[in-house]
């Protein structure tokens, strides 16, 4: 089974973004990491710590472990937002989630900077939105997945709330003892 190389006219820069928050105006970038595939199939890696000049709230260090200490000493976006850009000089993009959360936050932070970071002549390539179009996250989807049963009669009102009602059946079994199962019915 060969490796599927990607078929590339142009450097790929694979990129995720560690932030304060999700608000692009008011959040700044904490950490960046940047797989930028060759078409010749090498691959360079810069990952790096960014002061973001503001606190990052204890509930978001929760989640991407990197706290206020973390990177104190690290330098700010503007001072690296140049070598940066250059980096990424001519790459396409890509990412997972990348179109609605990642290129926005970049191209915010390049603004800041005083760099103009256009993404209209660039391939945009995100990885959920292919995962989300081939593989179906519906309510037919979720029954064949838990159930592993054709869901009949698919958008009749009836059909659905009956295949709903199973499918809840079958992840509670499937979760059992899983903090979302324990937490059912709690507000979420």
């Amino acid at each position: 089974h060969a490796i599927m190389k990607l078929n590339l006219t142009n450097p790929l820069a694979f990129f995720d973004l560690e932030t304060t928050g999700i608000n692009t105006v008011n959040d700044r970038i904490v950490e960046l990491s940047i797989v930028k595939v060759m078409p010749d199939g090498e691959s360079k890696i810069k990952t790096l710590k960014i002061n973001p000049t503001i606190p990052i709230p204890l509930a978001t260090s929760l989640l991407h472990g990197i706290y206020d200490k973390d990177v104190a000493e690290a330098p700010t976006f503007n001072s690296i937002a140049k070598t940066l850009a250059a980096f990424l000089e001519g790459s396409d993009l890509a990412g997972f989630n990348s179109l609605k959360f990642d290129v926005p936050f970049l191209v915010e932070e390049f603004l800041r900077a005083d760099i103009d970071f256009d993404v209209s002549h660039r391939k945009l390539i995100d990885a959920q939105k292919i995962f989300h179009m081939m593989e179906k996250r519906t309510l037919s989807a979720a029954y064949q997945f838990y159930c592993n049963k054709e869901l009949i009669g698919a958008h009749g009102a009836e059909a659905d709330t009956l295949a709903t009602y199973e499918v809840l059946k079958a992840q509670v079994e499937k979760y059992e003892g899983k903090e979302v199962v324990n937490n059912l019915g709690k507000k979420l």
